[in-house]
């Protein structure tokens, strides 16, 4: 079997490192830069922390912040259309997923103007040319957008999310700067992280795992478990712990896929505009549940990473039980609801149901489903 791995050219970590941009966009030769951020982000002056960098240097650059939660096609169709009338010859994103998922799809469409529709880069589409230079900003610890091959479209008509999996839309430059993550309030950071903890996860169980991205999930486990209620409450270790360990998790699951945990999450995305995080965090301990008698020892490995002692000795049971009680604790400790009450409307499963089984992460998954499995699993919610 033939692996691939794909990561960013370079990427920065640190408080402060956001400083780097000075010299970068002048070493690569960019001439103006175009900012994709949205509203929320530049209103509280995160954005203005990474312009401020570039008036340091007079370099120039143009904002567009017209970007929405879950953006939509025609979000991604006016922003190629800005990008296109700014002269701009590279991106950079600064937001959590969504600017930076909307500044990919702007890239891709600039680079490979052929797929001016949207719709037609779901999957794996056959874009010829890498994307425009795009540099991610992230401000949320939880997506890893910045170091994934994938973004994910609504499509406000069929009342669906697509993922878009394409190794030309990867960043150029990561640069996970904590300090631009210290206005984020409770419940987002709280969301966001248990986004990220899915990520491992659902890496680290699917059908395409391996040794290198094993290393890379476990690792991030075991640094969000130990960081987030720390991040939640806005202590600096939580904070820098959190930054990296949503990276990391994000170098192993880009390369080799997700499972339903996030299948069932896009619908819920696309129906109901509910907030990834949040859908991820509801869902994931009963799909892990669902998903158990399909993983081997690896639930024993995830109790481990989460802090559980004693796993060695523990029965597949019961190690099995430990994984997901220790999810459990986690979104509790942080105030993740426990069920989809006051979220999803009984008559509209069959639909969520359907959405998921057509979703790009389904087949990740380590247990096949049924379109009835994924019926129960929502009803389990209720």
């Amino acid at each position: 079997m033939i692996n691939r791995i794909v990561l960013n050219e370079q990427s920065y970590h640190g408080a402060g490192s956001r400083a780097v941009l000075k010299e970068l966009l002048v070493k690569r030769g960019y001439k103006k830069a175009f900012f994709c951020s949205d509203k929320a982000t530049f209103d509280v002056g995160v954005t203005g922390k990474v312009t401020a960098v570039l008036d340091e240097v007079a370099f120039p650059y143009e904002v567009y912040t017209d970007i929405v939660p879950n953006p939509t096609i025609e979000n991604v169709q006016a922003g190629v259309a800005a990008f296109n009338a700014s002269g701009a010859d590279c991106l950079i994103a600064v937001g959590g997923g969504s600017s930076i998922d909307t500044a990919k799809a702007i890239g891709i469409i600039a680079a490979n103007p052929e797929f001016a529709d949207v719709r037609s880069l779901e999957g794996t589409a056959d874009t010829r040319n890498p994307s425009v230079p795009l540099i991610a900003v992230p401000t949320t610890a939880g997506t890893a957008a910045e170091v994934t091959i994938n973004y994910v479209v609504t499509d406000r008509e069929k009342k669906r999310k697509f993922v878009c999996v394409d190794p030309h839309d990867i960043p150029v430059v990561a640069v996970i700067d904590a300090e631009l993550m210290s206005t984020m309030p409770k419940g987002l950071t709280a969301s966001t992280g248990m986004d990220a903890l899915t990520h491992a996860i659902e890496g680290y169980i699917t059908k395409g795992a391996w040794e290198m991205t094993d290393m890379f999930h476990l690792k991030a486990i075991e640094i969000i478990s130990r960081s987030l209620r720390g991040a939640v409450q806005g202590t600096p270790e939580g904070r820098e712990g959190m930054a990296l360990g949503q990276y990391v998790a994000g170098m192993g699951f880009s390369n080799v896929g997700l499972g339903i945990v996030h299948s069932m999450a896009h619908a819920l995305g696309a129906v109901y505009n509910t907030p990834h995080g949040v859908a991820n965090a509801i869902l994931l301990p009963t799909v892990m549940e669902y998903n158990a008698d399909a993983t081997g020892e690896r639930y024993r490995a995830i109790a481990k990473a989460m802090g559980v002692e004693g796993t060695e000795k523990m029965s597949a049971a019961e190690y099995r039980k430990a994984a997901v009680d220790a999810v459990k604790r986690l979104a509790a400790d942080v105030g993740i609801p426990e069920t989809l009450k006051g979220i999803v409307k009984e008559e509209d499963i069959d639909f969520l149901a359907e959405s998921a089984m057509a979703d790009a992460c389904r087949p990740g998954n380590p247990k096949d489903p049924t379109k009835e499995d994924i019926v129960n699993l929502y009803k389990k919610l209720l």
